[in-house]
């Protein structure tokens, strides 16, 4: 068809007015939901051990875990595995930068 323009043929500013658009459009509707609450967990590895175990542990006790000294720790957010990071100190605390989004077959659909 005669009518039909390809991508590079619209002028550059109606371009990028349209991705603005609809940025703006997207952050208004999540609007309602910004103030949901949600549990972040940022967990560093995991051990088992019995009762009598967990028992015996006091100040200063040392727990092995399951992961390697500098490898990626699990983000959850309500219990669900969203992301992968590493820990950081920022000023006097603990923080995690994010290095890796985990998508599941059920986020993508």
């Amino acid at each position: 068809m005669a009518d039909d323009l390809a991508l590079e043929e619209f002028p550059e500013s109606t371009a990028l007015a349209t991705v603005e658009d609809a940025t703006e459009k997207a952050a208004v509707d999540l609007a309602p939901v910004f103030d949901v609450p949600v549990n972040i967990s940022a967990v560093l590895g995991k051990t088992h051990m019995t009762v009598a175990q967990l028992l015996k542990l006091n100040r200063g006790s040392v727990l092995e875990l399951d992961r390697k000294v500098g490898e990626a720790i699990d983000i959850f957010v309500n219990n669900r595995l969203v992301a992968r990071g590493e820990v950081v100190v920022v000023e006097d605390r603990l923080g995690v930068t994010m290095t890796e989004i985990i998508k599941t077959e059920d986020q993508a659909a």
